[in-house]
């Protein structure tokens, strides 16, 4: 006769709850800031943009721009995905 595998419930401690949060929130504010901060008038007055005359061109492109700024949207998308599954941490696990 095949024994049933029983599986043991998963017992979340304060430190993963925190580290998921703290995950939420570095993962939201990067997002944002990625968002918004190529289109202000402080994306070409830096350091990068400055190298070289070949860079400033690329930096200053707003293909560029859309490219960060996807990346940043791709970041706020993870960050409501992982708010979404927070709720793991209030399952019982009892069927």
């Amino acid at each position: 006769m095949p024994v049933e595998a029983r599986t043991v419930p998963v017992r979340y401690r304060w430190y993963h709850k925190l580290s998921a949060f703290a995950a939420i929130v570095v993962c939201l504010e990067l997002g944002l800031f990625l968002v918004f901060f190529p289109w202000s008038r402080y994306w070409s007055e830096n350091f990068f943009a400055a190298v070289t005359s070949g860079w400033e061109a690329v930096w200053n492109s707003r293909y560029f721009r859309g490219a960060v700024s996807g990346v940043g949207v791709l970041d706020v998308y993870i960050s409501f995905v992982e708010i979404f599954r927070l709720s793991r941490f209030w399952s019982t696990g009892a069927d």
